[in-house]
């Protein structure tokens, strides 16, 4: 069984084709997953902070209600 010559191209084109969106489609994916793992960093920066400032808000009405009780205020 002879394969044409035509037959032979198409199919080589069309290995080739299919390799070239393979290999965009793993570097989008790879692109993607460094982003989203970027905009993860960013969110933990954010609870980080949103974790500290709980603890300030706290202190600070902590704080507060010493100032309160020396000034001799009733809070």
């Amino acid at each position: 069984m002879s394969i044409s010559m035509e037959l032979m191209i198409v199919i080589i084109v069309n290995v080739l084709t299919a390799g070239i969106f393979l290999g965009g489609l793993a570097m989008s994916i790879k692109f993607i997953e460094q982003q989203i793992k970027r905009l993860e960093e960013k969110q933990d920066k954010h609870n980080n902070l949103i974790e500290r400032m709980v603890k300030v808000e706290e202190s600070t009405k902590s704080a507060h209600k010493r100032i309160d009780n020396f000034e001799g205020k009733d809070a």
